[in-house]
């Protein structure tokens, strides 16, 4: 049985505003011409679009108070890798029933992704698959390729099109080299195929992203402390690459308990503190604590369907921390008393 998604172009009417320039702050702070801090911070996956539009309220609300010191984006991702099987993400699977409903998913999906983007935040978007990129990347602002792919050769082509800083994930085994090779093969040219807007497979082209960069999300082990990131810093300059890295607050790094996400923060702000080439960080977070049995019917719009997240009322401290940490990084750079000043490839200025 087949069914015809629609092409592209006929769900890609509208436009979320601001893309550009979101696209080109994320890309700022990343090689330090911005000095405040990204932070990357949503649900696991949304699963409910109107109860994520609430959240991404609040996180907006949030954003604007801390916009002196961070730069926010809200984790709106559609598509949940797997090991094995599972709920795949709302693009592939809206109803939630493994029907399968991409074209309704493509649609409603697409739209969660203007609404969103309403709010004024910028959207961050995990690729998993390929052929769904073109109905949804123009609307995103930061990138990722995850630790299950982060080894694809699609996937680091795809990277390398990408208009947009996309992240490599370190690889479920906690190995940092399958990301740091994924950084310099999206950093080159690619001709590869892919679907147009049309619905057409077609050869696309790349010149290269110069924006892509690590993201430390743990394995068997964390890889958030401090000698870890050195170590990763160390990695990235042998391979001639900028020495900077988003740090992951869940996932390996909190063994999958959102519990343990305060303490892998309050961890990575004291490294910022110091100086740290810590270009961001990423929480997973929602309207509230924890997660719901995937098979409960209905499902609960306010409660992560996938990884457990911290609820709402727990993860604005850790923003206030995060600013905090990173107003200090600031004026250490400016008084010229960083611990930590060689890692910042780019000197920090006041403005």
């Amino acid at each position: 049985m087949q069914d015809t998604l629609p092409s592209p172009v006929e769900v890609t009417a509208g436009v979320a505003p601001d893309v550009a320039r979101h696209r080109e702050t994320v890309s700022a702070v990343l090689a330090r011409r911005d000095p405040r801090l990204l932070v990357i911070v949503g649900p696991c996956s949304v699963h409910d679009p109107e109860a994520a539009l609430e959240y991404a309220g609040l996180l907006a609300g949030a954003a604007a108070r801390y916009a002196d010191d961070l730069v926010v984006v809200l984790r709106a991702y559609l598509e949940k890798p797997r090991s094995v099987t599972g709920w795949t993400g709302f693009l592939p699977d809206p109803t939630l029933d493994g029907k399968g409903d991409l074209s309704t998913g493509v649609r409603l999906g697409r739209q969660f992704l203007l609404d969103a983007a309403a709010t004024g935040l910028p959207l961050a978007y995990e690729f998993v698959d390929p052929v769904l990129a073109p109905y949804v990347a123009d609307t995103v602002s930061w990138g990722a390729i995850g630790a299950r792919t982060v080894a694809s050769q699609p996937h680091r082509q795809l990277a390398s099109w990408l208009p947009m800083p996309v992240g490599m994930k370190n690889c479920v085994s906690g190995r940092l080299g399958p990301a740091v090779d994924a950084i310099r093969a999206a950093g080159a040219a690619h001709a590869f195929p892919g679907l147009g807007v049309d619905g057409r497979m077609k050869t696309l082209r790349s010149s290269g992203n110069p924006d892509a960069h690590l993201v430390l999300r743990g394995g068997p082990a964390p890889n958030y402390d401090a000698a870890s990131v050195a170590e990763a810093m160390a990695v990235l300059g042998e391979a001639g690459l900028p020495r900077r890295a988003v740090v992951d607050a869940s996932h390996g790094n909190s063994g999958k308990d959102h519990n343990r996400q305060p303490g892998v923060i309050a961890d990575v702000a004291g490294q910022i503190r110091d100086g740290a080439a810590v270009a961001g960080v990423m929480i997973e977070s929602y309207l509230r604590d924890g997660a719901q049995d995937p098979e409960r019917v209905p499902a609960d719009p306010a409660v992560s369907r996938t990884d457990p997240c911290l609820g709402w009322e727990r993860t604005v401290p850790l923003l206030e921390s995060l600013a905090s940490a990173s107003r200090e990084r600031r004026g250490n750079a400016v008084r010229g008393t960083l611990r930590d000043s060689e890692s910042l490839r780019v000197p920090l200025t006041d403005g």
